[in-house]
């Protein structure tokens, strides 16, 4: 008996399924070989934020800092986790609607006793598109305890074009 006796849709059982699958879906160890290495790119490709991507550019994955934004009809708030930061480490611009945090985040020991470790190391750069006018003269940004807090107000303009829509049931 071959592995192909098992599948019921290689099978010639006189009910005429139409072919819809292609020969090497078929197979189950090409299936099994297909799924293996889309779990292994996965893996090194990082499951997001949290997770070191090994072929990313930098130690660091494309969510960290991990950051909090908060939308008011008067301003916009974005809070961000820098653990093992200071204020000199890191840079905050604004720049046609994007707000940018920048650093970098030196290790404090040399490597050579370093048998693992876990803590991220390196530049990092995450960029936030605002998508509203806000008065760039007025934006403050506040650091405390390994947390950056940028306070951004929004102009009259985008204050006023906030429009509430019912909700009908």
């Amino acid at each position: 008996m071959s592995v192909r006796d098992l599948i019921p849709w290689g099978r010639d059982t006189g009910n005429h399924v139409p072919n819809l699958l292609r020969d090497d879906d078929r197979d189950p160890f090409l299936s099994l070989h297909r799924e293996v290495n889309r779990l292994f790119d996965d893996v090194f490709r990082g499951f997001g934020s949290g997770v070191p991507s090994f072929g990313s550019r930098g130690a660091f994955s494309a969510g960290w800092p991990n950051i909090e934004i908060s939308d008011t009809d008067k301003e916009i708030k974005v809070t961000a986790e820098v653990p093992g930061l200071e204020e000199k480490d890191i840079e905050v611009l604004l720049n046609d609607g994007v707000l940018t945090l920048k650093g970098e985040k030196r290790s404090e020991t040399e490597d050579k006793d370093r048998q693992f470790s876990e803590r991220y190391y390196g530049r990092f750069e995450r960029r936030i598109p605002l998508g509203t006018e806000v008065m760039e003269a007025q934006v403050e940004a506040r650091f405390k305890n390994g947390v950056l807090t940028v306070t951004l107000p929004k102009t009259e303009k985008a204050q006023s074009q906030v429009k509430r829509i019912a909700i009908k049931s």
